[in-house]
């Protein structure tokens, strides 16, 4: 019988499991960001108490080890004074006549659907340094204009 036909095991054709990609740069958190990170190391330790199946602990190292990096290198950003645009700030701004209003946050916060954009989005580092009534270059739009600044922020 040909090699070709021949069938070893079922694990040759897995896909290979890689550690989860850590976002480039500096790990920037606000206190809800770092309040998630330390929540979810807590959460997968008490999960791993209770397994047993050898994939669910491999499973789970791997997601530990990625939330205790993000938890070992986080930088917890203090409020400055809103004057401007920075991380940690809440932003309403005017697109193409709708408005908009967004948290700019860490990597592990974000969530652009409920309007938390990481720090690293081409949206956040547009609006970063803006001040009221500021008028931005972003997206071939020329009319994206800051209204206001609602939380605090590093400028």
């Amino acid at each position: 019988m040909s090699v070709a036909f021949r069938r070893e095991s079922d694990d040759e054709h897995l896909e290979p499991k890689f550690e989860l990609p850590i976002p480039p740069g500096p790990n920037l958190v606000t206190v809800r960001g770092q309040a998630q990170i330390r929540a979810r190391v807590t959460a997968l330790e008490a999960v791993m108490q209770g397994l047993s199946d050898e994939d669910a602990i491999k499973a789970t190292r791997r997601d530990l080890r990625y939330w205790r990096n993000r938890q070992a290198t986080m930088q917890l950003m203090e409020d400055a004074d809103g004057a401007c645009v920075a991380f940690g700030s809440t932003v309403t701004f005017r697109l193409k006549g709708a408005e908009r209003t967004v948290t700019i946050v860490g990597h592990d916060e974000a969530d652009p659907a409920a309007g938390l954009l990481s720090f690293a989005a081409p949206l956040s580092r547009a609006l970063m340094g803006a001040e009221p009534g500021d008028t931005l270059d972003f997206a071939n739009a020329s009319d994206a204009i800051v209204v206001s600044i609602h939380i605090a922020g590093r400028c």
